[in-house]
């Protein structure tokens, strides 16, 4: 089945703010042949976002940001999350131009090199938003400090780790952002094709 085989009855924008709710009234075509009931879905709409892990591969060490995230306060774990550097894609900038950007808002470093991996859904069942995910050449010496827009109440720490000791956090619970999940597993696999 495909999209051809959805009905969007009704759509309605339930709230909105930094970010926004639609509620739907769908149908769909069952596995039978016959078509669903009309049924109501609501969607938190956060717009797409892009995420390059930063990757020295002379040093084999990645580069990781730390910043507080509400949802993870609201969830009772720890709110300041290791992360991948990533951003909200604007309608005037590539994906690319978007990781390139935020690097160095967030990380203060420049991206020799990007390499788009993949996209894919965060949370279909109750968003539409999907992140582009991107590996990028740096120099892990560059990266060191505090960074963020102050105007944006970021305030991120950045943290470089050799590439083992990033994957052990990953494997032993302490990253607990999946977008970073994915990344670091995906090089873990993937990283012979960094090498110079």
């Amino acid at each position: 089945m495909n999209r051809d085989d959805v009905e969007i009855v009704e759509k309605n924008r339930k709230y909105e703010g930094f970010f926004a709710i639609d509620e739907y009234q769908v149908k769909h075509r069952l596995y039978n042949g016959d078509y669903s009931r009309t049924f109501k879905r609501e969607i938190f709409e956060r717009g797409n976002a892009s995420a390059i892990l930063l990757y020295d591969p002379k040093l084999d060490k990645v580069v990781l940001v730390e910043q507080f995230r509400i949802g993870a306060l609201v969830a009772n774990m720890n709110p300041w999350l290791l992360e991948i550097v990533a951003g909200i894609n604007e309608e005037h900038e590539s994906i690319e131009e978007v990781v390139k950007r935020e690097a160095y808002e967030e990380a203060g470093v420049k991206v020799d090199q990007v390499k788009y991996i993949f996209d894919y859904l965060v949370s279909p069942g109750g968003t539409s938003e999907v992140i582009s995910l991107f590996v990028g050449l740096v120099d892990s010496t560059t990266a060191k400090g505090v960074h963020g827009l102050k105007d944006e109440n970021e305030d991120i720490k950045v943290y470089t780790y050799d590439f083992n000791e990033a994957l052990e956090l990953a494997n032993t619970g302490k990253i607990l952002n999946a977008t970073t999940l994915i990344a670091i597993f995906y090089l873990a696999i993937h990283k012979d094709e960094f090498k110079n």
